[in-house]
């Protein structure tokens, strides 16, 4: 008997949608979901091939326990007992700056990340550390510095933008936007509309371009420091909206405005006039700004998100139609962090406080490795492999053998499972219930994922098995009897009403939320997520309930379970809110409610970025090393560290070093040749591809490679390459896409 059951990929944040034909508990075909109304039946080759994530030989069945060099299968009791007991004695004798959770949930399974944290904090502990932190939080403190709160973030409006400018992102091959191939060749080939990319290299997305600017790596901050140098010296600033919607414009005018913008742009090693022309025409069109990892991971990183609120501020392209809008979001945003609040708290041994209540990865080794007695000595990994998707694998592998705890949530036997104390088995995205709710504009968007196999062994829902934990800790409310019956009775408000009453009567039971809903109403659903999406949508901010009712839903108490109830009829997802285009500025939190480009942080680094102080800087090292190292490469051929068999790029290149013709040619490198890639933190062996893909100097190594599966590692681990310590000041983000090395034959 086989059955096409709708889903979606869960390899990445787009939530693409899927149909998977499952035939005797197993998925055996995948094709695009065409009624996935945001998809639209678009999904790239990693979607196509999630049977490989979900069907493989390294699944995990079992609680595992460490003891000796092998693991043992024990109970689920027995795990949760022992690992209970080993949190608890770890906190009573350091205190809960002792613990720390790494993961806790991704961007396509999120589900678990409520339960997983609120066991962290009902401990005491403040330490959540996650992949966000490894790429977005530099963006996410600047945009807290400019719009009021760190989880305001704006994206462009690509259906009415008609310029859209790319700084170091290849969306053709991450697929980092919906639609991505779709639409990035649909915008280029309409002739009402610009593209233009800034990329060191001629990227797939750059070949699409109307103007490429192939700037020299690691220069982004002088390159946007000469963007806007341009505009205001050339007098294409809108004016009459500085006047009304920025604050402290005036305050940096000059650092921008008496800059060097044509030095600045030699250093870049970019065409002055080029640039001006892509300066004219963002600042003169109706036009919008994107970036990525590019910009994300390299030198000055955090000062360039402030510089990118910058440019699109004195142009007058935040919260316009057309331009760089804050997308909507249905359950309200994330946490904000206020380093200045002195009850957050900070690392203490590299003193980093959270962003967006994160911290930084990239510091855990450090954390450990200290002699100071409040080091971390517990971490429970869930959702994410240390070890191959962070910085630094050599910094990890010596950090975590000095743990007293170490504990692994996952669907694998990853490498940071192999190094584990204890191994907890999770359901997949495709066993559970699980899903998300992307941001966007105008429309919002929810979609769950329904379980469409049966899970085998004894696989639990992450969230679940917090959940037992937390229950063995002490951590869940005792419940009524009469709250249980309430959940039990299918009427779902009759039991709305009865759990207000119980959390009004015991306030600290709703600190406790995720689990008094898993103990209730999750044993009603046999699913701790899907009791908890319920919880979520009960509650929804007054600007979501607004923008569901543009979308149809009625008003009034029953707003939330009526989504609730749409969201199980509709598996291929559905708009559940409408915002209002011309209401977007409203969003800004700041006190005066306008964006604020005075931010002394910012002001002191920017001095920083002086054409010769550039030049300087860059030329330092390249005597010991005299290649540029992007440690990350987004291919056809690489999904993070999710999918583990290599099977499924069987008869393709899919791990190589890429370097221009110029430079083999010089230093005497042939292609297919193994080589030895050598940085400051490590060493990898990996064969040459001569391509002119890249520029002189300029080397790539896609991530997502040197998995360990069925004992054999496959492709060489680019994070063994990358030094913990190469990161951003602020943020503590790796500076991935500018790691120096040296190459040789091996």
């Amino acid at each position: 008997m086989s059955e096409w059951k709708k889903t979606t990929c869960v390899l990445c944040g787009n939530l693409c949608g899927l149909e998977v034909l499952v035939e005797n508990n197993r998925m055996v075909k995948v094709r695009p979901d065409k009624e996935n109304p945001r998809s639209q039946g678009y999904v790239c080759r990693k979607g196509l091939n999630v049977i490989h994530h979900q069907h493989h030989a390294d699944r995990l069945e079992y609680p595992l326990k460490k003891t000796g060099p092998t693991f043992e299968r024990i109970s689920w009791d027995q795990a949760l007992d022992e690992i209970a007991e080993q949190l608890k004695a770890v906190v009573r004798a350091h205190g809960p700056r002792s613990l720390a959770l790494m993961g806790s949930g991704t961007l396509a399974c999120p589900a678990q990340g409520a339960f997983a944290a609120g066991l962290i904090r009902g401990l005491g502990s403040q330490y959540i550390y996650n992949a966000l932190a490894q790429e977005l939080t530099g963006r996410y403190w600047a945009d807290g510095k400019s719009f009021g709160r760190q989880f305001l973030h704006t994206t462009p409006d690509h259906h009415e933008t008609d310029m859209l400018l790319v700084v170091g992102k290849n969306a053709m091959m991450s697929h980092h936007m919906q639609q991505a191939r779709r639409e990035l060749t649909r915008f280029a080939k309409d002739p009402r509309k610009i593209l233009v990319v800034v990329d060191p290299r001629r990227s797939e997305t750059a070949r699409l371009a109307h103007i490429h600017l192939p700037i020299r790596p690691g220069t982004d901050a002088l390159f946007y420091r000469a963007m806007i140098a341009i505009i205001l010296q050339q007098g294409w600033q809108n004016q009459t909206y500085i006047d009304q919607h920025v604050s402290g414009f005036e305050t940096v005018r000059d650092k921008f405005a008496n800059f060097d913008a044509r030095a600045g742009l030699e250093v870049c090693e970019l065409d002055y006039d080029q640039v001006r022309e892509a300066a004219r025409l963002f600042a003169t069109r109706k036009s919008s700004h994107e970036s990525d990892l590019g910009v994300l991971m390299t030198r000055h990183s955090t000062l360039i998100s402030y510089l990118e609120n910058v440019l699109r501020s004195v142009c007058g392209r935040i919260g316009q139609r057309g331009g760089n809008v804050f997308p909507s979001t249905l359950l309200g945003r994330g946490p904000h962090s206020d380093e200045t609040d002195p009850k957050t708290w900070r690392t203490v041994a590299t003193g980093f406080p959270p962003i967006t209540g994160l911290f930084p990865p990239n510091v855990m080794p450090e954390e450990i490795l200290t002699d100071r007695p409040d080091r971390l000595r517990a971490v429970i990994v869930s959702a994410a492999n240390p070890l191959r998707s962070f910085a630094d694998t050599s910094a990890y592998e010596q950090a975590f053998a000095k743990l007293d705890l170490l504990v692994t949530v996952d669907i694998a036997m990853t490498e940071t499972a192999a190094l584990s104390h204890y191994v907890l088995p999770a359901r997949s995205g495709y066993e559970s219930w699980d899903g998300g709710m992307g941001a966007g504009f105008p429309q919002v968007f929810i979609q769950w994922k329904r379980p469409v196999v049966e899970p085998e062994g004894e696989l639990l829902e992450g969230g679940e098995i917090f959940f037992r934990l937390a229950e063995r800790l002490g951590l869940v409310p005792d419940i009524p009897e009469a709250l249980s019956q309430a959940a039990a009775s299918g009427d779902r408000l009759a039991f709305g009403a009865a759990l207000m009453a119980f959390i009004q009567a015991n306030p600290e039971a709703g600190r406790r939320l995720p689990f008094v809903l898993a103990k209730t109403l999750g044993r009603a659903f046999g699913s701790s997520h899907l009791a908890s999406l319920w919880g979520a949508l009960q509650n929804l901010p007054p600007r979501s309930q607004e923008n569901a009712a543009r979308a149809g839903f009625t008003p009034g108490p029953r707003l939330g379970d009526d989504i609730f109830q749409a969201v199980l009829d509709h598996p291929e997802g559905l708009f559940a809110g409408t915002a209002l285009p011309e209401d977007n500025l409203s969003a800004l939190a700041t006190d005066d409610g306008r964006i604020h480009l005075d931010i002394p942080e910012m002001a002191a680094w920017l001095n920083e970025i002086e054409p010769e102080l550039e030049r300087a800087e860059l030329a330092e090292a390249e005597e010991r090393y005299p290649f540029i190292l992007s440690a990350g490469r987004h291919l056809d051929v690489n999904a993070n560290t999710q999918m583990r068999d290599p099977v499924w790029n069987e008869g393709r290149r899919a791990c190589t070093v890429i370097m221009h013709p110029g430079d083999a040619e010089e230093f005497g490198f042939s292609d297919g040749q193994q080589v030895r890639v050598t940085t400051e933190a490590g060493e990898e062996i990996v064969e040459i591809e001569v391509t002119e893909a890249t520029r002189p100097g300029y080397l790539m190594i896609p991530h997502g490679f040197g998995l360990v599966f069925q004992g054999k590692a496959f492709g060489a681990n680019v994070n063994r390459l990358t030094k913990n310590t190469h990161r951003d000041r602020i943020a503590g983000t790796p500076l991935h896409r500018y790691v120096r090395c040296r190459i040789e034959a091996v």
